[in-house]
């Protein structure tokens, strides 16, 4: 008996990624009022725009007709009209004209939509076929509690596997290695062994020390800005690729917190364009001469170019000399420092797996 292909069980494509956590798609202030958006998001081309309401859209960013980029299209209103043959779809993206032949428009010309969350300063996309689980996104509350002069945001683009980048944040015993004055612990962190904390789904981890002078990006802030202070900086992941880091330091005898201390609120998201290129975005909150524009411009500045240029170059090279993105199948020499980031690449290859067996 001949078994049509129809007939036969669809088996699920396996993922590379972890679908059932929101990405960040965007920074709010790249997704304008007129504009169409087009961002690549673990290997799915995304179109995002805004309605005239000012709510953010998704949609797949291929046209079921003849699979144009609807992103190179125009909008009329709410909707989007493909360039290639005039098809139009709505913020749901159901076709809702065709100008061809009766105008009758087909079942099947229908785009996908992706549920979106704006918070924070960004826009958050669910890529996963289930319905979205909104208690997986986490709050980043700290990040809006001040002026706008007081928080930067910008926009990165590397070359590289993206849990690479996360292993870079979270491992901090580089920082004396790769970068200059401006974050340099004059070696004090590299000897330190982190303090781990670990959850269901989540790893963080703690340094404490003290220097002289205070690290750079906090001296100017402390009563003397030549004279020992203590120090500490604490990481914590969470699904699927985001990391809250928040570092300070005292010159009081007070507990080391940034409720005491001179500091700042950071926040690390990555989201996989593909398995080679990942977009990475960077907030930071400060609670330190928090009205200055011009400062804030410049420390956001600062930021970004020590990042491009310090960590970038080794993470880039490091991910071309690898030849694969499964890191621990290359039995690499670990150290003290690697627990924390180690720890999450088992946690991301558990959820994956997990995913891929439903």
């Amino acid at each position: 008996m001949n078994t049509h292909v129809k007939d036969m069980p669809q088996t699920k494509a396996k993922s590379h990624f972890m679908k059932r956590a929101w990405y960040v798609a965007a920074l709010s202030a790249d997704v304008g009022p007129e504009a169409l958006f087009h961002r690549r998001l673990l290997d799915i081309p995304v179109l995002l725009y805004r309605k005239q309401d000012g709510a953010p859209v998704a949609l797949h960013d291929r046209c079921p007709h003849r699979f144009v980029q609807l992103s190179a299209g125009k909008r009329n209103g709410d909707d989007i009209v493909c360039p290639y043959h005039a098809l139009e779809f709505n913020a749901a993206g159901k076709c809702t004209r065709s100008p061809h032949g009766t105008g009758a428009i087909p079942r099947a010309a229908q785009v996908r939509s992706f549920p979106l969350v704006e918070k924070h300063g960004f826009i958050w996309i669910w890529l996963a076929d289930e319905e979205p689980d909104h208690s997986l996104l986490l709050d980043y509350g700290p990040l809006e509690a001040g002026p706008p002069t007081g928080v930067g945001y910008t926009y990165m683009y590397l070359k590289a596997h993206y849990e690479m980048i996360i292993d870079n944040v979270m491992d901090l015993s580089h920082v004396d290695h790769v970068h200059g004055e401006i974050i340099t612990t004059r070696g004090q962190l590299s000897p330190l062994i982190p303090q781990l904390k670990e959850g269901d789904d989540t790893i963080g981890a703690r340094w404490e020390w003290k220097q002289t002078p205070p690290i750079g990006i906090l001296a100017n802030f402390l009563p003397e800005p030549d004279v020992e202070a203590r120090h500490f900086v604490e990481v914590n992941w969470s699904r699927p690729a985001n990391i809250q880091l928040t570092i300070g330091a005292t010159q009081d005898d007070v507990p080391l917190g940034l409720d005491h201390c001179v500091g700042q609120y950071d926040l690390h998201v990555t989201t996989p364009e593909t398995e080679t290129a990942t977009h990475y975005w960077f907030a930071t909150r400060r609670n330190h001469l928090e009205h200055d524009a011009e400062f804030n411009a410049f420390k956001i500045k600062a930021m970004h170019d020590a990042f491009v240029n310090e960590d970038f170059p080794l993470i880039e090279a490091a991910g071309q000399a690898m030849e694969t993105s499964d890191f621990l199948s290359l039995n690499p020499v670990l150290i003290s420092s690697d627990a924390a980031p180690v720890k999450v690449r088992r946690i991301v290859k558990k959820l994956i797996a997990e995913e891929n067996a439903d």
